[in-house]
């Protein structure tokens, strides 16, 4: 990570540090209903600043740092953030991120995605990297697909959101 925060390039956009100015961008972006239905409850909604000054607090006590700020020069736009494992399942890392509406479909979440995996494979003690994706949501799952991951898995109606019950797909890549 240079001395801006910066951790990762990728164009335009970057994966950096979050900073206590990015609350009001987070909450600009966060607080959507397309973004939250895809996320597990813990992602709150509607989202609001109380919501986004804890989660900067949170992230500032991580260590490792493993939760980062998907940014273009201006402002946050996501996030991105590797959890680490513990017991049996130490050297494996669950990775999970979101994007601003606004800047769907434009790559950004695939280059991110490549990237935060490229880094924690470097940088952390992990052989596995994987993310769990919402039966409804195809959008997350290929650009899974398109970074590199594998489905390695179909958890029948295993998750429930908002009073609806899905499967949860599993993907996976190892070091």
């Amino acid at each position: 990570m240079n001395q801006t925060g910066i951790l990762l390039t990728m164009g335009e956009y970057c994966i950096r540090r979050f900073q206590a100015e990015d609350v009001d961008a987070l909450v600009r972006h966060a607080n959507n209903r397309n973004v939250s239905i895809n996320l597990r409850d813990i992602f709150p909604f509607p989202y609001e600043r109380h919501d986004a000054e804890a989660w900067l607090k949170e992230v500032r006590k991580m260590d490792p740092e493993t939760a980062f700020a998907i940014a273009t020069a201006e402002e946050l736009i996501g996030g991105i953030g590797l959890h680490l494992q513990s017991d049996v399942h130490r050297r494996s890392a669950e990775i999970g991120y979101w994007l601003a509406e606004a800047y769907w479909g434009r790559g950004i979440a695939t280059h991110a995605l490549q990237a935060m995996t490229e880094w924690g494979f470097a940088h952390l003690d992990i052989n596995r990297i994987f993310a769990h994706v919402f039966g409804w949501n195809p959008a997350s799952a290929r650009v899974l697909e398109k970074a590199g991951y594998v489905l390695e898995g179909r958890l029948r109606q295993a998750v429930t959101k908002d009073g609806k019950v899905t499967d949860l797909l599993v993907y996976g890549m190892v070091r």
